[in-house]
């Protein structure tokens, strides 16, 4: 029985790790477990989520202007913990927005949904685990005895019913055989009385007694009757129970069966760290006899290059020196010129005649060399000047030798740049490639051309923070271990001209269902031709005249400038983008007949006399059409046309909108090239709208954010 009691203890103290929060690093507190099935304590979600929320007020409250909609928050007129409970909203009452925040335990993106905090549920088996290494921890001090008269004695029981510890004489007072309290349930003595009941989270009032095999969670039967899970199989609480409960218990005695393999390789291991650190010791001692032995090369080389100098200069100060004596000897009393004053003394004419003349000669060539007067030697020392840049270079990408690794290369097709630039690239010796190193810095002559490096280990990632309409270089190189390759060839993007603005369509606003389908995420609309057309024809030899569909954006702009970007299928028969005021749609919405001829459209794009006439400079709207794989640019109200006006539709289109000044502008994304702008009137609230005749098909572009990019790595 000892050997018994002493088990658990032991179990208790090595599994300490697994009951640390992965946020705040101590014993878990009231944990939640999140979607991604880790644990999390109440108050640390809480916390993230607050300073998750302080961040993104910092970085402005204008939902239109993220660049990133990495984290939704709820509508600020709401209190604080009630936004964080319950973070969901609706832009314009119609889009709902939902609160996601990176798990600190596998940092993916969690959604809370509609219901935040209250939509999780609470781990109770972790908490009772939790629970028990406290006691286990503090097993020394007792729990003593809540209803005994001073002094207490220590409890042996603890009721969860009365919430209370008691010894064995209180207990048998307090719950007498034949009476209600002699059923209550008691275990050993805790002091944690919380009720062991799992309630749903969906209906707060309703138990826990399904399990859903699709989504693997439990569920109440309201959840299955008409909730999320109503399609879903799902089984009995007892059943689920069991067949997890036998799975769990099979690969815990497998792990105990391999326990002698576990050490064996337990003890390999260690043996491979001692190996480790004895190669490790021995590779840094020859990389240090390498650099000594450039370091000596380096003292030998710096020997003869300052002894050099020392001699060239010994040379000119020599000269100099020479030089200096000469002239002084032209001073008056002093060498020459002194000499000469006694020869001027001699009387005698024929000795005077034998040393004047050759003193005479003497002193003419001092007087030209005072004439032109010229240095002796030079001063500059440029001729020994080290020349050290090639050397640098070569020391800068000093590694360990290598056999050569291949050069990454930048998938061109793959990568693009929106509200952040997506890098992709593929590597031939991929799984020779430890990681990789992104580089990229932004091109312009009069900043510092240094490049920003981010390390990466997949073969792709997103850039974000980068300034709008402005030029980026980037290139990628792989690292094994100290080795790199050389870099890649440098893409070139170019980013858009200003934020880019997030909506999605609205599907209550003008909408047309019977027309137009739009898919749930909202981000795709498409315009069917068939039967609808066929049969409201009334008469075979008279055509039904098809009207455009309209559609927009769920957000409306009132200030600043706005990007955003979007795919028309290529199969697509007519289809009209562009911009449009508050009070000009619900002119089109409320008789879309009166509009539905592109001939009576201002800015339609077709080549219709009617155009000409009736152009106005400013108008409360822009459109251009798009069809049979072709982009039209309008007709202009000058005599300045452009010399082609029908384009080779676009890959993906992009919209500028300069609301203070009052302009808008069509761009083909990939190259970022503006293909027409014009003036508009921004009066009024502006819209992005679309309009659809015939087959065809208008796909947003989606936001490039790290969510996105794991999405792409699971495919």
């Amino acid at each position: 029985m000892e050997g018994d009691a002493a088990a658990p203890a032991v179990t208790i103290k090595n599994i300490e790790r697994e009951l640390i929060c992965p946020a705040c690093k101590e014993l878990f507190t009231h944990p939640l477990i999140l979607p991604c099935q880790h644990s999390i304590c109440h108050k640390c979600v809480k916390e993230l989520l607050l300073a998750l929320e302080d961040s993104f007020n910092d970085v402005g409250s204008d939902s239109s202007n993220q660049s990133s909609p990495r984290l939704r928050l709820s509508s600020p007129s709401m209190d604080r913990i009630d936004r964080i409970n319950r973070p969901g909203w609706k832009r314009n009452s119609l889009t709902p927005r939902t609160t996601t925040f990176p798990c600190p335990g596998c940092e993916h993106d969690v959604d809370l949904g509609e219901r935040g905090i209250n939509g999780l549920f609470r781990n109770f088996t972790l908490e009772t685990i939790v629970e028990r290494y406290r006691q286990a921890a503090r097993a020394a001090t007792a729990i003593m005895c809540d209803l005994c008269k001073p002094p207490p004695q220590e409890s042996t029981k603890s009721c969860m019913d009365c919430s209370a510890s008691y010894c064995n004489e209180c207990f048998k007072i307090y719950h007498p055989w034949g009476t209600v309290k002699a059923q209550h349930e008691y275990v050993g003595p805790t002091t944690n009385f919380r009720p062991k009941i799992l309630m749903c989270p969906e209906h707060e009032t309703e138990r826990i007694n399904m399990y859903c095999e699709l989504c693997r969670r439990p569920v109440c039967h309201l959840c299955k009757l008409g909730g999320n899970h109503a399609n879903h199989r799902v089984t009995t609480m007892s059943s689920a129970y069991k067949t997890l409960k036998e799975k769990l218990s099979k690969d815990i005695d497998y792990l105990i069966g391999k326990e002698s393999q576990v050490k064996s390789q337990i003890s390999e291991l260690n043996l491979l760290m001692k190996e480790t650190e004895c190669n490790g010791e021995r590779a840094k001692e020859e990389a240090i006899t390498h650099f000594e032995k450039l370091f000596e090369i380096l003292e030998e080389r710096k020997s003869s290059v300052l002894k050099a100098i020392d001699v060239s200069k010994k040379l000119r100060l020599d000269k100099f020196q020479t030089q200096v004596e000469e002239y002084q000897g032209l001073l008056e009393n002093n060498g020459l010129v002194g000499y000469a004053q006694e020869v001027l003394k001699e009387t005698d004419q024929s000795c005077f005649v034998q040393t004047a003349k050759q003193l005479h000669l003497r002193i003419q060539k001092a007087t030209e060399s005072l004439k032109s007067f010229r240095p002796a030697a030079q001063t500059s020392f440029e001729d020994y000047v080290v020349n050290t840049y090639k050397q640098t270079e070569v020391l800068g990408e000093l590694s360990f030798f290598s056999s050569g690794i291949d050069v990454p290369e930048i998938n061109e097709e793959q990568s693009k740049v929106y509200n952040n630039a997506l890098i992709n690239w593929y590597h031939p010796e991929k799984d020779k490639a430890d990681s990789y190193v992104l580089e990229y810095r932004k091109i312009n002559r009069d900043e510092d051309m240094s490049w920003n490096e981010i390390q990466v280990c997949g073969t792709n990632k997103v850039v974000s923070d980068l300034e709008d309409n402005s030029h980026y270089a980037f290139r990628v190189r792989a690292y094994k271990g100290s080795i790199y390759s050389p870099c890649s060839r440098e893409l070139i993007l170019h980013t858009p001209p200003a934020p880019v603005f997030s909506f999605l369509f609205d599907e209550k606003c003008g909408y047309n269902n019977e027309h137009l389908l739009l898919n749930l995420k909202r981000d795709r609309v498409e315009s069917r031709a068939g039967f609808n057309t066929l049969l409201a024809a009334e008469r075979i030899q008279v055509g039904y005249y098809t009207s455009l569909d309209y559609i927009i954006g769920d957000v409306g702009i009132t200030k600043g400038k706005h990007f955003w970007a979007f795919k028309v299928e290529p199969y697509s028969y007519l289809v009209k983008v562009g911009v449009a005021s508050s009070n000009k749609l619900q002119e089109w919405l409320r008789s879309p007949r009166d509009a539905v001829s592109p001939r009576y459209e201002q800015d339609s794009g077709h080549d219709s006399g009617s155009e000409d006439t009736c152009f106005d400079s400013s108008q409360p709207f822009t459109l251009v059409t798009i069809g049979m794989k072709k982009f039209f640019i309008p007709k202009s109200p000058t005599s300045n046309e452009p010399e082609n006006r029908v384009l080779p539709m676009p890959t993906s289109i992009g919209i500028f909108l300069d609301y203070d000044k009052g302009k808008v502008g069509f761009y083909d994304m990939e190259h970022m090239k503006c293909l027409y702008e014009r003036q508009v009137d921004c009066s009024h609230t502006m819209y992005p709208a679309f309009a659809l005749m015939g087959s065809g098909a208008v796909q947003l572009e989606e936001s490039i954010t790290a969510k996105y990019l794991e999405y792409q790595e699971d495919m």
